[in-house]
């Protein structure tokens, strides 16, 4: 099995703990990014994991290089040149006070990409599966056209293509988001999505929910699924469903769909430890499990057992073994030491 995910890795630099911004003159520094944290996901799961980017031939740029390697992803896809490795800086919340993300990523060496930095003929050779977010085509038109271009090059290829919505608003509006995304769903097989992406990039929105209030009607969200895939021909819809109850506890599902079932995971109550990167994590849980041939039900419970040991990991990446994963979507979730 082999994987291509491609998209923007980026240096985190976040205060320790709980701390707020510059409570202390110590911030921590470690890197992520939606697709990246996917391609280190599968790394862990023995998949043959290579992500595509572009990042500065420059020390920090090796060393977003560098992080990757440590799990085994391959990165020699990756193109060289640009000035800047984007950066986010993150205030990780508690209790009833949110985490805070603040984006400078304006110019990075991908933002700044154009479409001769990549050859999807060398990169796709052997692929059998290829990876994107919504994140990746709200960086500039310039990457929506980059995103299309492989999708068409791994659909002539046959090859299966995931897109996880992942809408961010402080990168572009609603409107934007409809117009590029509406036209690369085209290409895509599975679709992923949470609660809020459907209807911020779409339009589609479960009945009868309330997020903030911290009420999920799943019955809604059979329908969201349903729509999604009969307006672009979705082979599977997956949707993660969190409930909020404070930015420590959240409850924690998820709905596959495949064109016929529902499938729904049990719940899991969290208490998190860091919450960046469970969305990705639960993408390529999903991705290993539709690649091994796991049932839509045992799918559906190994991805959302993967996410959910996430929340217990800091960092963007998800150090997590298949073995773990299997224990608790099998119902060990004690956290009972392992002697």
């Amino acid at each position: 099995m082999k994987v291509v995910t491609f998209g923007e890795i980026m240096l985190r630099l976040a205060p320790n703990g709980y701390e707020r911004f510059f409570q202390t003159d110590q911030m921590q520094a470690t890197f992520g990014g939606g697709e990246a944290n996917v391609a280190v996901s599968l790394a862990n799961y023995g998949v043959d994991s290579v992500y595509v980017t572009k990042l500065p031939a420059h020390a920090i740029g090796q060393a977003a290089i560098n992080s990757l390697r440590t799990f085994g992803v391959d990165t020699s896809k990756i193109t060289r040149g640009g000035e800047r490795v984007g950066i986010y800086y993150l205030e990780k919340g508690a209790s009833q006070r949110g985490s805070v993300c603040i984006y400078d990523r304006k110019h990075s060496a991908i933002q700044e990409a154009s479409r001769d930095d990549f050859n999807w003929d060398d990169i796709f050779d052997g692929a059998d599966w290829f990876h994107f977010t919504g994140i990746t085509p709200a960086l500039g038109e310039n990457l929506v056209e980059i995103c299309r271009e492989a999708c068409m090059a791994a659909k002539q290829r046959n090859i299966k293509i995931s897109c996880d919505l992942n809408y961010r608003g402080k990168l572009w509006t609603r409107e934007q988001a409809r117009a590029a995304m509406t036209e690369l769903c085209q290409y895509v097989d599975v679709c992923i999505a949470n609660e809020e992406d459907a209807k911020d990039v779409f339009g589609i929105e479960a009945q009868n929910t309330d997020i903030t209030g911290g009420k999920l009607n799943y019955e809604g969200y059979k329908s969201v699924a349903k729509q999604l895939a009969d307006r672009f021909g979705f082979e599977k819809v997956a949707i993660t469903l969190r409930t909020s109850l404070s930015a420590n506890d959240n409850d924690w599902a998820g709905m596959l769909y495949d064109g016929q079932e529902y499938a729904f995971s049990k719940t899991y109550h969290l208490h998190i430890v860091d919450r960046v990167g469970g969305g990705d994590s639960f993408g390529g849980g999903l991705i290993y499990s539709l690649l091994s041939g796991k049932s839509t039900q045992d799918a559906i419970e190994f991805a959302v057992a993967a996410s959910a040991l996430k929340h217990s990991i800091e960092g963007d990446f998800n150090r997590v073994t298949v073995a773990e994963v299997e224990k608790l979507a099998g119902g060990d979730g004690s956290g009972r030491v392992q002697r």
